[in-house]
């Protein structure tokens, strides 16, 4: 991607920050230094991200309750930016109870069923506008099924061919195409509620 690419993208996301909170949500083991979420961080310290004392269980509720003491110190409507687990408890977050989200980037979304969580994650619509980006090789699920939980959950699917995880070690660190979707989705959203 070229500088100039780069720059305009930085410019779209510097907009949007004035009309949501941008949220990252990491996955199990919490992503680690190289990994496109913290990189992203280092890049725009603005943003949120969402912490909690153990990123080693995967535990939807604790995930939850991270993500909502988060939003809590948000001034505007966030996008929440999942990965992996993070992008299950984003959806059964939204579909559990009222939050001041205004849309949802999933990226990599694990199969519910390989933590055991089909009864938490909604099978329905999302309440608000979502993008997925999905792998063909993702070992934590198959494009088949990403390409019905982004039907199901009314999202627009992103296919990014042999991505594996779309992590660190699939070769995702600071991941200026990824930046590009998240600037075009929000740019489409309408203006967060003051």
């Amino acid at each position: 991607m070229q500088e100039s690419q780069i720059r305009f993208i930085e410019q779209q996301l510097a907009e949007a920050a004035k009309r949501f909170e941008l949220v990252l949500v990491p996955g199990l083991k919490d992503s680690g230094t190289e990994h496109w979420q913290s990189c992203w961080q280092r890049q725009f310290p603005a943003w949120h991200r969402v912490t909690q004392r153990n990123w080693n269980v995967p535990d939807i509720d604790g995930w939850g309750d991270a993500i909502k003491r988060t939003l809590a110190a948000c001034q505007r409507p966030a996008i929440l930016i999942g990965h992996s687990l993070g992008a299950l408890a984003s959806c059964a977050l939204l579909a559990s109870e009222p939050v001041a989200v205004a849309g949802l980037m999933l990226v990599a979304p694990a199969e519910p069923a390989k933590f055991e969580l089909d009864d938490r994650v909604p099978d329905t619509r999302l309440p608000v506008p979502s993008v997925v980006v999905a792998s063909h090789d993702d070992p934590l699920m198959r494009f088949d099924r990403a390409e019905y939980w982004a039907n199901a959950w009314g999202s627009r699917l992103i296919d990014l061919g042999d991505a594996q995880h779309i992590n660190a070690e699939a070769g995702f660190g600071p991941w200026p195409y990824g930046l590009s979707i998240l600037a075009e989705f929000v740019s489409a959203l309408p203006a967060g509620r003051d």
